[in-house]
């Protein structure tokens, strides 16, 4: 991958996400790959979709997602408290092959094998409130940067957050490069807030191209 940098390279790049939506996972890809191709760091941090509903009016079926974010986003918050940044990264990519890519339901498992992979303690994959200050104190920082009419991801370029990008598929190559500058980009105007459109499609990940996934 070429790596020719046209906008100033940021800082620092925040990236937070909760593990069962997959838009977040998308960007994740996104990001991680310019990360590498930029030689940079992401601070992976954790936002709760089920923090960001609470009390809210819900559909039945989208509310009945919310104990597995609020399992999910208290592992990985676990795992940061146990091994910092890189903890949570192995992890969340452990999860996110089981779950996006192998579109998988069976929790117990998922994390006892996400664990593992990742190279963590069998025993965080019990659930408890240990470290739920910690993880609604990340998800109030994301907050915090872009408001609670969001949902994940959010990435924060310095100091500048937005919710997104939203993508489908994850650019790669020179695509991903570009699409991090124009953000880079737009961060760097004052007053600039938001670009939008509506989607055409679901999440669409590299193992199934030709199948998209609706959220």
């Amino acid at each position: 991958m070429s790596t020719d940098v046209t906008t100033e390279q940021p800082t620092s790049v925040r990236m937070w996400f909760d593990p069962t939506c997959p838009w977040a996972w998308m960007t994740s890809r996104w990001l991680g790959e310019v990360a590498e191709a930029r030689g940079f760091d992401v601070d992976w941090q954790v936002m709760s979709l089920a923090v960001l509903n609470e009390g809210r009016d819900l559909p039945e079926e989208y509310a009945a997602r919310m104990p597995r974010s609020m399992r999910l986003t208290r592992l990985a918050t676990a795992a940061r408290a146990g091994g910092g940044d890189a903890a949570v990264k192995a992890l969340y990519d452990a999860l996110g092959e089981r779950i996006h890519h192998e579109r998988r339901k069976d929790d117990d498992a998922i994390i006892a094998e996400a664990l593992e992979a990742a190279g963590l303690d069998a025993a965080l994959a019990e659930e408890t409130e240990e470290h739920d200050e910690a993880l609604r104190a990340s998800h109030q920082a994301a907050i915090d940067l872009v408001g609670d009419d969001v949902g994940t991801p959010v990435i924060a370029v310095d100091d500048v957050a937005f919710f997104g990008p939203v993508i489908s598929p994850a650019p790669t190559g020179q695509a991903a490069l570009k699409l991090f500058d124009g953000i880079v980009a737009a961060a760097s105007i004052d007053g600039f807030f938001e670009l939008k459109r509506s989607r055409t499609r679901g999440p669409v990940f590299a193992t199934d191209a030709t199948d998209p996934q609706e959220a």
